[in-house]
């Protein structure tokens, strides 16, 4: 829920026939970009750090995935771009995931 929160509060329009998919399936837990994030995130946060507490975890992994991770750190298959930089980059008309 909060992820939902999070972008519908940073939507700047959010359109009249918006439609929430929501795929919990396990066939996506395996994927090679899941995979990839996962690791980074243990690399670059959880190893590095030490949490006291569930809630300073809770709030360090919230931070890493939506500021750090799609803000601020470029990603090499977006040629060096961040998620949002890539992203603002994309027309409607554009194909804007890796195909592969």
């Amino acid at each position: 829920m909060r992820t939902l929160e999070k972008a519908l509060s940073s939507a700047k329009a959010i359109p009249q026939n918006l439609i929430l998919h929501s795929d919990q399936g396990s066939q996506f837990t395996s994927t090679e970009f899941v995979q990839h994030y996962y690791n980074t995130l243990k690399t670059e946060l959880i190893y590095q750090y030490r949490f006291e507490t569930a809630a300073e975890l809770d709030y360090a992994v919230s931070e890493f995935a939506y500021d750090w991770y799609n803000q601020v750190r470029p990603h090499t298959y977006n040629g060096y771009l961040t998620p949002s930089e890539k992203r603002a980059e994309c027309t409607i008309k554009q194909w804007c995931y890796k195909k592969g």
